[in-house]
């Protein structure tokens, strides 16, 4: 019988084909991830350069008055809005910010549920109404969550998405005082369902909010605590027109859905 010696077997492997082609896969440590992408010879730079402003035109006749409210934003929040954020984090348990931001949650299936039945959206309808029905029962008023853990995730549908899905145009790009990125048609569309949910007074919450103005607050912070956007987390000059074009697109894939 032929007896190995180790070292042989070592050296043996080391010089086949297969082990070498490993050795110099873990030599390159993709160093060089453009040597093997092939370019279309038929796409110039001035096409390349046209279809990227393409992707990043989006209809902002009122940039100049967009971009001081942009601005204005981003000082409020560095300013007043994320220390109180912190100081609602330091003082608050988690486990009373999850009741409080799950509680609030509860409360906004009610216009998705509306905004599902606008748009025939037959399954998210359904799921939304057990989401309600759970969450309201055995996650006592909502303070907890079994219906996501239930499988029923939560559906977002809002009334400027039932405005796109019937084809309304999304007009100019607007920057919201404090809100944020919006348009023309979300714009409106924020005022009806904040109606809608004044008018359901799901829990009684709609009415209790207009006699104690505390609750309003205390939902403004936790919506704010629930977002991790940060203005100038993106680190780039062009922040303004990154935010712009991800809104956009965002909502046309949302309307899409």
């Amino acid at each position: 019988m032929v007896k190995f010696c180790p070292v042989l077997i070592l050296a043996l492997l080391l010089g086949s084909p297969l082990a070498l082609a490993q050795h110099q896969v873990e030599e390159d440590g993709f160093k060089q991830p453009l040597k093997h992408l092939q370019f279309n010879p038929a796409l110039d730079q001035h096409e390349f350069e046209r279809s990227s402003l393409r992707a990043l035109r989006v209809h902002d006749p009122l940039e100049g008055w967009n971009r001081r409210v942009y601005h204005f934003n981003y000082r409020f929040d560095e300013w007043v809005f994320l220390p109180i954020v912190d100081g609602y984090r330091t003082i608050t348990p988690n486990l009373l910010q999850s009741g409080v931001s799950n509680f609030f949650s509860n409360l906004g299936d009610v216009p998705n549920l509306l905004n599902s039945l606008l748009q025939f959206k037959g399954k998210r309808s359904m799921q939304t109404t057990a989401r309600l029905l759970l969450n309201t029962t055995l996650g006592v008023a909502g303070l907890w969550d079994p219906a996501t853990r239930m499988g029923l995730p939560k559906q977002k549908e809002d009334f400027g998405q039932t405005l796109g899905f019937y084809g309304v145009p999304a007009g100019p790009y607007l920057m919201l005082p404090l809100l944020g990125p919006s348009n023309l048609r979300d714009t409106g569309g924020l005022v009806v369902d904040f109606n809608l949910s004044s008018q359901v007074n799901w829990l009684n919450v709609a009415e209790a909010s207009r006699e104690h103005p505390a609750i309003t607050l205390l939902e403004v912070v936790d919506q704010r605590s629930t977002v991790n956007f940060r203005y100038g987390q993106l680190n780039s000059p062009f922040e303004y027109e990154k935010l712009r074009y991800f809104y956009h697109e965002s909502r046309n894939l949302l309307i899409a859905e």
